[in-house]
């Protein structure tokens, strides 16, 4: 009686995949384009609540403009929400979200 040969079996290799627990995750403050505010006004509102250069502030709101929005800070949710609130208060349109 000839032997049966039994096949190979190769360990399957599981990628590592690297996903940070959800409470791990920073929120996020999203600014979103408007068809009212004019862009110097945007920019000038990034420059006074951020600290923002005037570099960075119109390269962010340029981002609103062409993209439709831009993450304008990164941290907890209470001061993500903070600063949404603060952003609503000169009539800009923003929310919290999860980075």
């Amino acid at each position: 009686m000839g032997g049966m040969a039994l096949p190979q079996v190769a360990p399957v290799e599981t990628p590592e995949i690297h996903e940070e627990p959800a409470a791990d995750r920073p929120w996020v403050t999203i600014v979103w384009d408007d068809p009212v505010n004019l862009m110097s006004y945007v920019t000038w509102v990034f420059q006074k609540l951020f600290g923002y250069s005037k570099e960075q502030a119109e390269q962010l709101m340029m981002d609103v403009h062409t993209k439709g929005k831009a993450v304008v800070s990164t941290g907890a949710r209470e001061r993500m929400e903070m600063d949404a609130n603060q952003l609503h208060g000169y009539g800009l349109w923003a929310t919290v979200d999860r980075a």
